[in-house]
């Protein structure tokens, strides 16, 4: 296991590569932590769940809500847990959103870590300490920016994932390649998903670039006021109609991405936009939607990205390179409104 120690501006995080679920307990001992995780990653691996204290979630993004929240506590309260105790989630972007945000109120903070279960936890949603729920069909409305205590890997848990989460996953790998690593996206055009998924080494080498990846960008800007915003490439249109029409979080960004593709053809001048569609497309993401524009440009109206009456869009220049793009809210309503 290899553990690599990360200091952000209020805390420092550890990244344990190449672990196992079993060397949780030198992280969390059993005594004094509470696992959370989902009803599919309980049923798949029930057994390295006994002895420890543990909280079933129903699985999906419409639980992510303040009534599950809710329950929780109740649930942590029921089992007497105080400020000594480690809250650790298990699974994917849900549920460590969850277990982070319920950490951060639940007798006003205290320790958690993770230990994700999906090609997108490992590489994207658990990194960065962005924890919260959703409201309605506002994604991650309510929440906080407090980093995990750690983050163990255990590629051996995506044994069990379904093959619609593997797609899932790689939108945000291909994101990561598309706004800051050129070779990244070169070599993922060279290989595939399934041979990924044959080749254990190969796909810990890619996780571990992935995570680290987004990490050196959180460091330089743990509070999104300048090249984290980089990280939202894809998440502008991909959030609108993700709550919109119930599509799988990556689904969605494949399709912002290339929204955000068009969008930089005609601002930046960005011209490999049939590139980024055929990588899309190889991974088994969706590259196209119609959506309800309108409506989609009503839920822009609130998102975390605006300013007042300008959108900070993230663009590409060309692959590798993104750039932060401010777009008056009335030119982006035309932009829209065109795609």
């Amino acid at each position: 296991m290899e553990k690599k120690t990360i200091q952000f501006s209020r805390a420092t995080t550890s990244f344990y590569f190449s672990g196992s679920f079993a060397d949780l307990e030198k992280l969390a001992p059993k005594h004094n932590a509470i696992l959370l995780t989902d009803e599919n990653i309980f049923a798949a691996h029930g057994k390295k769940f006994k002895d420890w204290n543990t909280i079933v979630l129903k699985a999906g993004e419409q639980y992510k809500v303040q009534a599950t929240v809710d329950s929780v506590i109740d649930q942590m309260i029921a089992m007497k847990a105080d400020r000594t105790t480690t809250l650790v989630g298990i699974g994917g972007g849900v549920v460590t959103d969850m277990a982070g945000y319920i950490a951060g109120i639940y007798m006003r903070g205290i320790r958690f870590g993770f230990l994700p279960a999906s090609i997108l936890a490992m590489v994207d949603a658990s990194i960065g300490g962005k924890n919260g729920i959703d409201v309605g069909v506002y994604k991650n409305m309510v929440g906080m920016i407090r980093q995990p205590d750690f983050l163990l890997y255990d590629v051996s848990l995506l044994k069990s994932l379904p093959n619609e989460e593997w797609v899932n996953g790689m939108a945000e790998v291909i994101k990561h390649a598309a706004i800051k690593d050129a070779p990244m996206f070169s070599m993922l055009e060279e290989t595939s998903l399934p041979a990924l998924k044959k080749d254990p080494a190969l796909l810990s080498k890619l996780i571990r670039r992935n995570a680290l990846l987004k990490t050196k960008v959180v460091q330089k800007d743990e509070f999104e006021k300048g090249e984290r915003r980089l990280l939202n490439f894809g998440h502008t249109i991909g959030h609108a109609i993700e709550n919109m029409y119930e599509l799988k979080h990556g689904h969605a960004v494949a399709v912002g991405m290339m929204a955000a593709a068009g969008i930089s053809e005609k601002l930046t001048g960005f011209k490999e936009s049939d590139r980024l569609s055929k990588l899309i497309r190889k991974y088994r993401l969706p590259h196209q939607l119609e959506f309800d524009k309108n409506k989609a440009l009503e839920i822009l109206g609130m998102d975390k990205k605006r300013e007042k009456d300008t959108m900070n869009f993230v663009l590409l220049q060309k692959t590798g390179k993104a750039v932060v793009h401010p777009i008056p809210m009335p030119e982006l309503k035309e932009i829209v409104l065109a795609l």
